[in-house]
């Protein structure tokens, strides 16, 4: 098993390998689920890396907290924008001192986490940071994508500054994916720097997440596969969870 670490290579790397990421596109539907779910404006983010996707809230009128457990990440969110209140913070640990309108959690950062029962915990931190009511709405990879997409398979990446090797070793007993990144950093005398990171990813069915969100307290209001409002199907790469907390649960 590959311990998630400190994503210090990784976040060095991960805007220049998620150059092709259509944040706007993700801004727009986030919004959009968010505004049919609550009329409040105070947001988290939860995992919020480096930071692309909360910069893009903030700048559509939430009030949002920014919050990942990699300092290294949030050195570069937070040089995006002083606008967003950036926090250190695991997201199972989660403890605000406020309650929020809605919490999200993007870009499959629940898949990071490393057990049931650390979604458990996580689920259960949202809920008691949230307000009555509140909404919570999270992306997730699905089992297909880690057994059919990502399996054993090896991904390349060259692009300006980082040349990346990305292997994938699948274990079935949690439908994990363990993740090994080479990276090679392009110096300015032409010279490369080698760094790596280590980390892994679990998959939950769709029924087994429900069931979490209902254990710490949600209703879950849709489904979807990701970046549309269809149902999911048995081939869906990532599904778009929208819950909300139910009324006396605060």
């Amino acid at each position: 098993m590959v311990p998630n670490e400190g994503y210090g290579d990784f976040a060095e790397a991960y805007d220049a390998l998620t150059f092709n990421v259509p944040y706007d596109e993700i801004a727009d539907y986030y919004e959009k689920i968010l505004r049919s779910l609550t009329c409040g404006e105070r947001l988290l983010d939860m995992g919020c890396g480096t930071g692309s996707l909360t910069v893009r809230l903030a700048e559509r009128c939430f009030d949002v907290i920014g919050q990942d457990a990699s300092p290294d990440m949030l050195t570069f969110a937070a040089a995006k924008s002083s606008d967003v209140s950036w926090i250190c913070q695991k997201m199972e640990e989660t403890e605000l001192g406020e309650r929020v309108d809605a919490v999200i959690s993007t870009l499959d950062s629940i898949n990071h986490l490393p057990d049931k029962a650390v979604v458990e915990s996580c689920f259960r931190r949202v809920a008691e940071n949230l307000k009555s009511g509140g909404a919570f709405v999270f992306d997730v990879n699905t089992v297909y994508k880690h057994k059919e997409v990502l399996a054993e398979n090896t991904f390349v990446y060259d692009v300006d500054g980082v040349y990346c090797v990305w292997q994938n070793t699948f274990c079935p007993k949690d439908n994990g994916v363990d993740i090994e990144l080479d990276l090679f950093f392009e110096e300015e005398d032409g010279s490369y720097s080698r760094g790596e990171e280590r980390f892994r990813e679990i998959a939950f069915a769709e029924e087994e997440l429900r069931e979490m969100l209902d254990k710490a307290g949600f209703e879950v209001v849709d489904v979807w596969d990701y970046l549309t409002f269809d149902k999911p199907s048995p081939r869906s790469e990532k599904l778009m969870f929208a819950a909300r907390l139910r009324d006396g649960r605060s």
